[in-house]
């Protein structure tokens, strides 16, 4: 059993601390430092070693020093807002020492004038004189000064000498906890324990290796915490007793043999998982992951069609009403003509909408399609056996905790996302889910072609454009700034469409994100219906959305976007069966990373491959915009530098599921690292 009480101490508020009063404390708050434990995660980044002290004709200007000097004159202006200044001296020379906001008395007290002190502070000068702004340490007993002090960045209002104090108040404090890992762990990490290591990492002699073991054994202790919380939801779920769907295998394989197309294998590798998690009496909490135009939809509409075929209704969720209605046209298409399969969008009619309802409660609609309208209260199922959520790959892991309730026991969920991630990233963002990845692309679709192009080289395009709209072809393009920046040196969206306007007259349309719903959803439509050549647009365009006649995409300023998003962009077109291209435009004298990204981008379709590569070089945190969407943002762990971590992590959670280990003993670390609220359901 483990110690509650030792373990209490580290969540504490920073108030029960001595000299954290309620300024300090918000101030802190500020900075999302709620706690002791989250002020042991504010690391030192560097440290000032005032153990070496300097004689005045020796003082570097810019750094911290201490000196040890006599006070020989003091000046007080009567002057407001003057400084008040001593002049200090050694046998070296002179310096002196400004004081503000400081009073007479206080000044004489510190600096007597005759005795020897010891200030230590950072060094100016002022007109070719030395001079001490505000001292930071002053003192007769020069021991209490001659030491190494750890740099943190700090918050505005709270001194480092304050800071210092507070770290080494709580150093002093910290409780021994009681180990959690096993002899086999331990010894990864040198057999050093968490108090050590937390100890170490606030030691100034330690600051910035962060190779040594206390450091990985605290990156461990942060992974593996994320992944046993991931693990005891996913245990959760599958504790969760349904009636088993019945796989109508043969009515199966004559859909698909109806299709124009080939499943690849991939493809048929997913279908088989996903159809054992139908089938079994445990409820199905799975992430279809696959690149953009691997084909996830076909697999999820025969996932619907097996579940309707056992009896069962099917909600399928899309994140706009154009896709929604995309997705009910190819259903109406694919599903059996005898399937009751319906839409419901905010244009219904309020008649057909009440209908429509009404009939979902009475069993006669089996699949009901549309955007996240149909998981409101009005919205009722008399049987519902299949979530299918497309393209919400930013679903945190309390969304999808209430989602899986939603549903009830009987009801599988399946969640899609065409956003290929790092791996060590989907152990993170989804390791509460079974995953299933489809990497293959039909044999039908042709990789895109990829070009960079200088923008002085922009009439080449405009050539290639006019033959392609000849040959009946569409193209995107894409800028990055709706309007013009006096900033950004960067093509508008308004300024390009009034551009090609010009130049291809009645063929060319806007969409960007001040664009109203309405209006977008009117443009998207007619472009899909190939009412014109042309859509100028800023990186708003729909994900998911097939547009089957556009087969090139132009991107500006290419070289200010992320690797992941420029594929996501390209994955806009290449999805008939013509050759596509992707044109990416930039200015001259690129970066090196800029240079590498385009590079990496030409040479490959893969988006995992690309996702990967991405994150080695922007860091995982700004792939995709994830860290605004709520993914677990590590203090000390790294998924690029500490891979090994996280794949030992997952090894380990592998072997506790299997053994069926007791976890108590976990408790604390999941409390100190994660405070999940699934931690209530651990014995």
């Amino acid at each position: 059993m483990y110690n509650e009480r030792n373990y209490r101490f580290l969540l504490k508020d920073l108030s029960s601390l001595e000299g954290v009063g309620i300024k300090t404390a918000n101030l802190l708050k500020k900075k999302k430092i709620n706690n002791i434990f989250d002020l042991l995660w504010k690391l030192p980044k560097t440290y000032t070693d005032r153990s070496l002290s300097s004689k005045i004709k020796d003082l570097r200007i810019g750094e911290n020093q201490t000196i040890t000097l006599v006070p020989i004159k003091y000046s007080f202006p009567r002057i407001r807002n003057l400084p008040n200044r001593v002049l200090c001296s050694d046998e070296t020379g002179e310096i002196d020492c400004i004081f503000f906001n400081s009073y007479e008395g206080y000044i004489k007290k510190i600096l007597p004038l005759g005795k020897h002190i010891t200030i230590s502070g950072k060094i100016g000068r002022f007109r070719n004189k030395y001079q001490l702004t505000n001292p930071k340490y002053i003192s007769e007993n020069s021991s209490l000064i001659k030491q190494k002090h750890n740099t943190y960045s700090l918050t505005d209002g709270i001194s480092e000498k304050v800071y210092n104090k507070i770290i080494n108040q709580i150093i002093q404090k910290i409780p021994l906890l009681k180990e959690w890992h096993s002899k086999e762990i331990l010894s990864k990490f040198d057999n050093i324990s968490w108090n050590d290591s937390i100890k170490e990492l606030h030691k100034p002699e330690n600051i910035g290796n962060y190779k040594k073991h206390f450091y990985k054994r605290l990156a461990y202790d942060e992974i593996f915490s994320t992944f046993l919380v991931n693990s005891e939801i996913r245990k959760k779920i599958k504790r969760i007793k349904k009636k088993r769907k019945k796989i109508d295998y043969k009515k199966q394989e004559l859909i698909i043999n109806s299709l124009d197309f080939s499943l690849t294998n991939d493809q048929k590798k997913v279908l088989k998982e996903i159809n054992n998690d139908l089938s079994s009496p445990n409820k199905m909490f799975r992430l279809l992951q696959g690149d953009v135009g691997s084909g996830k939809t076909i697999v999820s509409f025969l996932a619907a069609i097996n579940t309707i075929n056992s009896g069962f209704q099917v909600a399928l969720m899309a994140p706009t009403e154009i896709l929604a209605k995309q997705h009910y046209n190819l259903a109406k298409k694919i599903f059996p003509q005898n399937f009751k399969v319906r839409m419901i969008s905010g244009k219904s009619d309020y008649k057909e909408k009440k209908e429509t309802l009404k009939n979902l409660e009475l069993h006669k609609i089996d699949i009901i399609i549309g955007t996240h309208a149909i998981f409101q209260k009005k919205v009722s199922f008399k049987k519902l056996g299949l979530i299918i959520i497309d393209e919400q790959h930013k679903f945190g892991v309390n969304q999808r905790k209430k989602l899986s309730d939603k549903g009830g026991d009987n009801c599988d969920i399946l969640l899609m996302t065409a956003t290929p991630i790092p791996r060590t990233l989907t152990m993170t963002m989804y390791g509460d889910m079974d995953l299933s990845i489809i990497r293959e692309k039909p044999m039908s679709r042709k990789p895109i072609q990829t070009y960079s192009k200088l923008e002085s080289k922009i009439d080449d395009v405009l050539k290639f454009i006019n033959k392609e709209i000849k040959l009946g072809n569409q193209i995107f393009w894409v800028c990055p700034l709706i309007e013009k920046s006096k900033k950004l040196n960067h093509t508008s969206a308004i300024k390009k469409y009034e551009y090609l306007c010009d130049l291809f007259p009645n063929q060319v349309s806007l969409l960007h994100g001040k664009t109203s719903i309405e209006e977008k959803e009117i443009i998207l439509n007619n472009f899909l219906q190939n009412k014109f050549k042309i859509l100028v647009s800023t990186t708003v365009i729909e994900v998911g959305i097939d547009f089957p006649n556009a087969n090139v995409i132009i991107i500006e300023n290419a070289n200010k976007f992320g690797l992941s998003q420029l594929h996501q962009l390209r994955g806009r077109v290449g999805r008939g069966h013509k050759q596509s291209s992707c044109i990416l435009l930039f200015k001259s004298n690129l970066s090196e990373n800029a240079k590498k990204r385009i590079n990496i981008l030409k040479n490959s379709n893969d988006g995992f491959i690309i996702s990967e590569e991405d994150m080695k070089i922007r860091g995982f945190g700004d792939i995709l915009g994830f860290k605004q969407s709520g993914i677990k943002n590590f203090k000390l762990a790294d998924p690029i530098h500490n891979s090994d971590l996280f794949l030992l992590a997952e090894k380990e959670i592998r072997r506790i599921e299997k053994s069926k280990e007791d976890i108590s003993k976990f408790k604390p670390l999941i409390k100190l690292y994660d405070r999940a609220d699934i931690i209530n359901d651990i014995a």
